[in-house]
């Protein structure tokens, strides 16, 4: 495969980073250039790495609750900076309060997300999904 590089990170107030080294760790062994930008991150710094590494895809997590607050509006920063052909994977545990998992999609990708993942998705899934997605099988 050639070098596919990925932009990995934990987006807002969420410190949650287990899962974001599990992430990056099954990426990198699947052959992809992962840039962890670990947790605690802005809309900004996601953007800019996308911008520095040439990033294919980025994959937000968020473990608190919060990423339907934290990810509003990360799909027209990305326009903005004309990435639009960047793929925005989010996965996690993405609201408060416990909701159907289908509505959680639904919002998710409204906002421009191209793939949405539930709590406990495992790792080899978001990579069949990546080498869909980029052509890579």
């Amino acid at each position: 495969m050639k070098e596919v590089n990925l932009v990995l990170g934990v987006i807002g107030a969420d410190v949650h980073a287990i899962g974001n080294k599990i992430l990056e760790y099954a990426l990198t062994n699947a052959g992809f250039k992962v840039h962890n930008l670990g947790v605690m991150v802005s809309q900004e710094e996601f953007v800019k790495a996308a911008l520095e590494t040439d990033a294919k895809a980025v994959l937000v997590s968020s473990l608190y609750g919060h990423g339907e607050i934290d990810c509003r509006g990360l799909k027209e920063k990305f326009i903005e900076a004309g990435l639009d052909d960047v793929l925005l994977y989010v996965g996690g545990n993405l609201v408060v309060g416990k909701q159907d998992f289908s509505e959680v999609e639904r919002k998710f990708k409204a906002m421009g997300f191209d793939r949405v993942f539930p709590p406990g998705t495992m790792p080899e899934e978001a990579i069949k999904a990546l080498k869909e997605d980029l052509g890579l099988m």
